[in-house]
């Protein structure tokens, strides 16, 4: 069964889970896709396809070129709107900028969304490297810093539940996490180290390293925050700087009235 197929049979509403699905395929998409091409990719007939996309185009969340069907203006709006309920990534910027360390660094703020992390802001720093998530992207949270940040803190149950379909953990490269218990034996190494690592997971030439920042408030949402590095160039003692830094910044945005001491 595909990723959609088994989120559509657990879905309470699955005519909003399909067309979250194909808002997310064009979110992905390197240019316009079809409609035979949308059909394909979510495995949905042709006339159900284009139902969903003639409701979507009339809401504005998508429009329609030459190309084919790519996301509408009323995205960007949404977008907007949430990211302005998001001090916290004003204050990311603040911060990285302000850090000796962290300012010359490739650096990313991402939350978790079910079995994927979502990239809230990313700090591009003086770092030559151009492999990493930006704004908007969803990579699978298994086989990223970030990802494995926000896990640790889940208890091994859920963990689990929410990877028990094996389309949850991808594999991107020979070093990618394969298997559930591969995965909670990463998360209890990351809980135990203090911070998360990723190793050539998403990229075999990328090096990442993230930590927690709870959320502030009962009713928010943990963030991770990371860095990411080109393998070849980074030594030991320049992740361990990083990591410092990561940490310093944690308490900052944690704590805001400790940057107006």
């Amino acid at each position: 069964m595909t990723e959609i197929g088994h989120l559509v049979e657990k879905s309470p509403a699955p005519a909003v889970t399909r067309a979250a699905a194909l808002l997310d395929l064009l979110a992905q998409a390197h240019g316009g896709l079809g409609l035979t091409e949308i059909a394909r990719a979510l495995g949905l007939a042709k006339s159900s396809t284009s139902n969903i996309c003639v409701a979507l185009e009339q809401a504005g969340l998508i429009a329609r070129r030459e190309t084919g069907y790519v996301l509408g203006r009323q995205v960007a709006r949404l977008g907007g709107a949430y990211l302005r309920g998001f001090d916290l990534v004003r204050e990311f910027y603040r911060v990285c900028e302000a850090s000796q360390v962290l300012s010359r660094e490739l650096l990313q703020l991402a939350l978790l969304d079910g079995t994927q992390v979502l990239y809230l802001a990313r700090h591009e720093g003086r770092a030559p490297l151009r492999l990493s998530a930006t704004v908007g992207d969803r990579f699978p949270a298994p086989i990223t810093a970030v990802g494995t940040a926000l896990l640790s803190r889940l208890d091994p149950a859920e963990v689990r539940e929410r990877f028990a379909d094996p389309v949850t953990l991808p594999v991107w490269t020979d070093s990618s996490v394969r298997t559930v218990e591969d995965l909670l034996a990463k998360l209890a190494a990351t809980a135990e180290r203090g911070f998360a690592v990723d190793d050539g997971e998403t990229h075999p030439g990328v090096y990442g390293v993230a930590v927690l920042l709870p959320a502030a408030t009962a009713g928010g949402e943990p963030v991770a925050l990371g860095c990411s590095m080109m393998k070849a160039s980074m030594t030991a003692e320049h992740r361990d700087t990083v990591v410092d830094a990561l940490r310093s910044a944690r308490e900052e945005l944690a704590d805001p009235m400790r940057a107006a001491d």
